[in-house]
């Protein structure tokens, strides 16, 4: 399918959900309305009429009575935790004890992977709108909302499958201390639904300052910018994999585990076979076993160049376009990362 048929069929499916909605509303079947607005925008990305659902979602739930609760999300330890070395990395992500200026991260920093501890701690999201509080991110929302989410641990298994479930009831699972099934908000804009949450984190101006790497090509939209957020409980996994664009990743609540590796690794990660996840590993980066029996180029040439680090609330890192990079949450983790 071309781009202009693309575009065609998400305006298509956006008026129909718009009307279908403004349907239901009219039999005062409120909450199925905002389901439906909702998908727009997950599903066809509310294709020109993104300002226009915000505004029926606003005034359909200005008729709904809701209250709002929640408490915050569990966490390990309100204290720095001491980073534990991975086995499949023998390097530790460097931090870097000072801001570096724009220039200096364009023309000396912007080629390799770096952390600015504490860089977000005055977010909003981190002081007087917190994420870590379910009430907050109920609020937000407000009622009757839904957002698409991963239903497993590991995208590469079998059992992994993906849903579009309440917002509601994704936080009760967070805050549950035994949930039934692992449950993970994963790559998704929430600020295309969740506006006002966009006014709780701060871009970095280094965003802007339009680093260079060999035959790059930024983002296509009109801020060669893309935004997205990562929820889920502890144990949820992005495996190794790379992306195209230069990336900062922001820990906003609880903390994470990252594995990085140099692009000139590549040759030794043993990429999956299935075209839709060709970027990504077979190997387990989180293991805790030698497993060279099964992967033995990763072990002899990837682990010696290989970095680790633990970011905590408030930490941001750095990595170039290319660059193989994991992540596993230690407990419940909210982040938001920025390609650039």
């Amino acid at each position: 399918m071309s781009k202009s048929q693309s575009g065609w069929w998400r305006r298509m499916h956006t008026d129909a959900s718009i009307l279908r909605a403004l349907t239901l509303l009219d039999q005062s079947r409120y909450l199925q309305a905002i389901d439906i607005l909702d998908r727009a925008i997950i599903i066809s990305g509310a294709m020109g009429r993104l300002d226009l659902i915000h505004a029926l979602m606003q005034d359909v739930q200005s008729e709904l009575a809701s209250h709002i609760s929640g408490r915050d999300f569990p966490a390990l330890s309100c204290r720095r935790l001491t980073h534990k070395p991975l086995c499949t990395a023998s390097l530790d992500v460097p931090s870097l004890s000072f801001l570096p200026s724009l220039s200096s991260f364009r023309s000396q920093l912007s080629s390799s992977p770096f952390i600015l501890r504490g860089y977000a701690s005055d977010w909003p999201a981190l002081t007087n709108r917190p994420w870590r509080s379910v009430g907050y991110l109920r609020n937000v929302a407000g009622p009757g909302r839904v957002v698409p989410v991963e239903v497993g641990k590991d995208y590469r298994n079998d059992d992994w499958t993906q849903q579009i479930m309440p917002w509601d009831e994704f936080l009760a699972s967070l805050e549950s201390d035994a949930p039934d099934k692992m449950l993970y908000l994963a790559q998704h804009n929430l600020f295309m639904q969740f506006p006002d949450l966009r006014a709780d984190i701060i871009v970095p101006d280094y965003v802007y300052s339009a680093p260079s790497a060999l035959n790059y090509v930024p983002p296509g939209n009109d801020e060669q910018l893309v935004l997205n957020t990562w929820l889920g409980p502890g144990g949820t996994v992005s495996p190794a994999h790379t992306d195209p664009y230069f990336n900062f990743y922001v820990q906003i609540v609880g903390s994470k585990t990252v594995w990085l590796a140099s692009p000139e690794c590549s040759g030794h990660m043993y990429p999956e076979e299935t075209p839709s996840i060709s970027n990504t590993s077979c190997v387990d980066v989180f293991t805790t076993q030698d497993g060279s029996r099964d992967y033995p180029a990763f072990w002899d040439e990837v682990v010696p160049k290989a970095m680790s680090a633990t970011l905590q609330a408030g930490d941001m890192l750095f990595f170039p376009p290319g660059w193989w990079h994991a992540m596993q949450a230690n407990e419940t983790s909210f982040s938001v990362s920025m390609w650039f």
